[in-house]
């Protein structure tokens, strides 16, 4: 009856990369656990199974002179790689390890060896309900029940973790081995860096010894607790609950400020635990996350990026045949030419074009290009206009001066003090809160959102037309979000009022970094009497995917085929909030549709939407933007699963606690520290 122990291991961990090599008395942790595993009287071999990617190819070299036999397959399918190695091997009971388990116990597993020969299982563990501390936990099978499972099992999760089809399928004999006391609270397993801390302290203790059991380690709790402090606020398992993405989530904020490039991405506004957070691809409005799970997006659409849907063929075959003449060099593509001239067709007010790669870059040389024509510093705005000095230094005098305008709760820490009083906000369709300021500050500039959460009312951006030429104020119009939406062009278009200056960006170049200004001659050439110049902006696939962007959209008329689509789902929002009782607020563009839960509970509301929708394949929250790809199948599936929601949610206005439902904490509501 061979047994063959399995070493499952691999140096990419999501976590904790290449914990397997880290040293403890200079000896890495894979050493360690197979010299533990050596001292096993029922282990006839011992196998390390690795994956085939060249990343572990130190590991494999090093367990190989350690006299230890390695067999190296797929990196996702483990069940694959097990079954395989386990064939080449020929044993008839299999022993599943982890290499997370460097106090894995010689003794523990002789036990569960014996036990299993003895009652003829297919399937005997220590880990099903778990008594044991986490990181003795082994598995012990029959061959018979591995090769059965390699044929039969055919989820990602099945073949991930080589053995849920024996426990889960009810085709097999198993048993759960217990301790006679629960000691499960315990933790001794690796996947983060405070864990490794625990480990690396009891070996310190009981150096040179290697071969101290866990009874012993439990001995050492009892006397020296605070070796064991590191970790011991971390869930059990919670390493198997977590997608990859998550996992490297947390890796991510260990290494970039904040966790990534973009607040708006942040999990935590979605739904802290389960949001996936990370894509591996993405086409049409469906997204595919790091554990090839599919979703369909339901919510920001790259914030806002992408009209036509993710991966545009005719897009992405153009850009390519332009990048594959070369993206950059000492010469000026000539797709920026072309880009320029299309766009001052588009908006016969305007005369020039200059172009940047981000909407905050645009509205950065917007603000120098028209304080340089006005000769004046002080900058009347409304709306959200990117992160640059100008725009945050409203909240030096005030910090809470941009929460009214979709940023609550940001420090202007490290913005200069000397920019104090040279922004000022105003509110949206309160002509009196400009006028104010026009009377009381000597503003040269006004910069405003179109339209975002709602529609322009009495006249409002007539009258602000007005108030700019009364008083010679050059009046920007920030069109990075609003443009293309429900015209081919700026939204300003729509509503017939013309701008001095205007920007374009997301949906621009469909999801490739591009973002125009553009501007009457009078005002654009003072570009040149100050200094905005920046390498990148000179790229060529921007201007490449926004030439095709707006050849498709004139084509298809997209502005008007997602307005179309976002009445549709603001209509049906509302009959679903009618035959609930849920009461909600929308707001928003129809191409860019949102709505509010008018509830003291609210973001709760809608963490909970988020996390069951997520159960069923979508990307949702309580923000739409609209694309092309969402047609009318999507939205029926997607207005079912989320009448089920909103009747959950409407027992919680009554007698449910809405708290005992999340699977997790809370979304946040604004752009909060992440820690």
């Amino acid at each position: 009856m061979k047994v063959l122990a399995l070493i499952q291991a691999r140096t990419n961990s999501t976590r904790l990369p290449n914990k397997v090599m880290l040293k403890i008395k200079s000896v890495p942790m894979i050493e360690l656990l197979i010299n533990r595993l050596k001292i096993s009287k029922e282990i006839d071999e011992i196998i390390l199974a690795t994956t085939s990617n060249a990343s572990d190819d130190k590991l494999a070299n090093f367990v190989s002179q350690l006299g230890v036999n390695v067999f190296r397959g797929s990196e996702n399918n483990v069940l694959d790689r097990f079954y395989k190695a386990a064939k080449k091997y020929k044993p008839k009971i299999v022993l599943r390890i982890t290499a997370d388990c460097p106090l894995i116990d010689a003794g523990l597993i002789d036990d569960l060896i014996l036990d299993f020969n003895v009652n003829n299982e297919d399937y005997l563990s220590n880990a099903l309900k778990p008594s044991f501390p986490d990181g003795l936990d082994c598995e012990v099978f029959s061959f018979e029940a591995l090769e059965k499972s390699w044929k039969e099992a055919t989820n990602y999760h099945e073949k991930e973790h080589v053995t849920p089809y024996i426990y889960e399928s009810g085709k097999f004999k198993t048993r759960n081995y217990s301790s006679s006391q629960d000691y499960s609270n315990h933790r001794w397993t690796v996947d983060e860096e405070l864990d490794f801390l625990v480990i690396k302290n009891i070996y310190d203790y009981f150096y040179p010894r290697i071969d101290f059991s866990w009874i012993e380690i439990l001995d050492l709790h009892d006397q020296r607790p605070e070796l064991f402090e590191h970790n011991k606020h971390i869930e059990r398992n919670l390493g198997s609950q977590m997608g990859t993405g998550n996992k490297l989530w947390e890796r991510a904020k260990k290494v970039i400020p904040g966790g990534n490039m973009l607040l708006s991405k942040r999990p935590d506004l979605f739904h802290p635990k389960n949001w996936p957070t990370y894509y591996s691809k993405a086409k049409g409005c469906e997204i595919w996350d790091l554990d090839d799970k599919k979703y369909i997006d339901m919510s920001i659409m790259g914030i806002g990026t992408n009209i036509l849907g993710y991966s545009n063929e005719e897009i992405n075959d153009f850009v390519n045949e332009n990048i594959l003449k070369g993206n950059m060099s000492t010469l000026n593509c000539p797709e920026e030419v072309l880009l320029a001239e299309r766009l001052v067709e588009m908006h016969p007010w305007a005369d020039q074009v200059r172009f940047a790669r981000s909407g905050g870059e645009a509205n950065a040389i917007a603000i120098r290009i028209a304080r340089a024509a006005s000769g004046k510093d002080k900058v009347a705005f409304c709306g959200y206009h990117g992160w640059h000095d100008w725009y945050l230094s409203t909240n030096l005098n005030d910090k809470n001066n941009l929460d009214s305008h979709h940023l609550e709760g940001l420090n202007p820490s490290g913005v200069p003090s000397s920019l104090e009083n040279t922004a000022f906000p105003f509110f949206y369709n309160d002509i009196d809160s400009l006028k104010n300021l026009i009377q009381n500050h000597d503003i040269g500039v006004i910069k405003m959102e179109v339209s975002r959460n709602e529609a322009p009312k009495n006249n409002f951006l007539k009258e602000v037309r007005e108030l700019a030429t009364l008083h010679n104020i050059i009046l920007i119009f920030d069109e990075c979000t609003s443009g293309f939406r429900k015209t081919f062009g700026g939204l300003h278009k729509y509503y017939d009022i013309y701008p001095d200056m205007a920007m374009f960006g997301k949906a621009l170049g469909n999801g490739f970094a591009i973002t125009a200004v553009i501007g009457k001659k009078e005002y654009m050439d003072f570009a040149q009497s100050t200094f905005i110049s920046s390498t990148f902006w000179t790229e060529r696939s921007g201007p490449s995917a926004a030439l095709k962007t707006l050849e498709i959209m004139e084509r298809e008329k997209s502005w008007e085929r997602i307005t179309e689509t976002g009445k549709i789902i603001k209509n049906s929002w509302n009959e679903l909030s009618k035959k609930t009782g849920l009461e909600i607020e929308q707001f928003g563009l129809e191409a860019l549709a949102g709505f509010n839960f008018i509830s003291k509970n609210h973001l709760a509301y809608k963490t909970f939407l988020t996390q069951e929708m997520l159960k069923k394949g979508y990307l949702a929250s309580n923000l739409i933007y609209v694309s092309t790809e969402h047609n009318q199948e999507i939205l029926e599936e997607y207005f079912t699963h989320l009448e089920s929601i909103f009747n959950t949610l409407i027992s919680c206005e009554e007698d449910r606690d809405i708290f005992k439902l999340l699977d997790g904490p809370q979304s946040t509501g604004g752009f909060k520290r992440v820690n």
